[in-house]
């Protein structure tokens, strides 16, 4: 048997609510990570999501950011929420939760930009700080999924014109040292590893026909520890849901682990 760990930055889980219900119906994940839900607390829709099969934890805010994490038949139990590091910072962005066995984490990287400037300046410090709680997660040694929209193109096969986003805060080569020092601590990157060449995307803007002419880029991400990355059996994108009416302009990404059982 295998689990299903997927993220999906929905881009406001009240105007993408049918989108959201339809994916869970037909793909069925064992766990849902969500960002960019953009309601406050009391504004998740809770019966909805519990209606179609999954109990879930968030973390909202109003009119921006907000994770959340669903699971199939089965209450995540929260582990914390927000990253340590900087009492100031009040964004809803990170969420953890013990779920089938699993410590999974939802992300909502800040995006940075523009850059220079204060911004860039957050996105680089959130890294450090997320870096952090990945180590001690790493030092528990279980199996864990620290997955989301991190709001990072890896490299120059992430994305379909490295020239048309060199100056964006997503490509510059801070942003990258970030992430390849979380992959040089012992994380996996689940579709990196299955996709050695690039070329898949989660991601296309609304503007200038980006879905339309493909002119997407890799930023939805699944770090796994090597605890969980000895039992990654696949991973993939659900492209089709960008192209569905009303759609988020990211798309599901998702891996599959092998069960404790299986």
């Amino acid at each position: 048997m295998t689990l299903r760990i997927a993220t999906y930055n929905v881009n406001g889980i009240k105007a993408r609510l049918p989108r959201l219900l339809e994916w869970l119906e037909e793909t069925q994940p064992a766990v849902a990570c969500l960002q960019e839900i953009k309601t406050q607390d009391e504004g998740f829709p809770a019966a909805e999501i519990e209606a179609a099969g999954y109990r879930a934890v968030w973390h909202g805010q109003k009119s921006f950011n907000g994770v959340a994490i669903l699971a199939r038949g089965e209450q995540p139990v929260e582990v914390g929420r927000g990253l340590a590091g900087d009492p100031d910072d009040l964004h809803s962005r990170y969420l953890e939760c013990d779920v089938f066995g699993l410590r999974v984490a939802c992300i909502y990287l800040p995006n940075g930009n523009p850059v220079p400037g204060p911004k860039f300046d957050y996105k680089l410090t959130w890294m450090d700080r997320l870096r952090t709680r990945m180590a001690q997660i790493m030092a528990e040694e279980v199996p864990a999924v620290i997955t989301g929209d991190y709001n990072v193109i890896p490299t120059d096969a992430d994305v379909w014109s490295p020239a048309a986003m060199a100056a964006d805060a997503l490509m510059q080569p801070q942003s990258r040292d970030a992430w390849f020092r979380l992959l040089g601590d012992g994380w996996t990157d689940a579709l990196g590893l299955h996709n050695p060449r690039g070329g898949v995307w989660t991601f296309w803007d609304y503007q200038a026909g980006a879905w339309q002419r493909d002119h997407g880029f890799r930023i939805d991400h699944a770090l796994l520890s090597p605890e969980a990355a000895d039992r990654l059996v696949a991973s993939g994108v659900d492209k089709d849901y960008r192209g569905r009416e009303r759609a988020s302009d990211h798309t599901p990404v998702w891996v599959e682990l092998r069960s404790v059982s299986g």
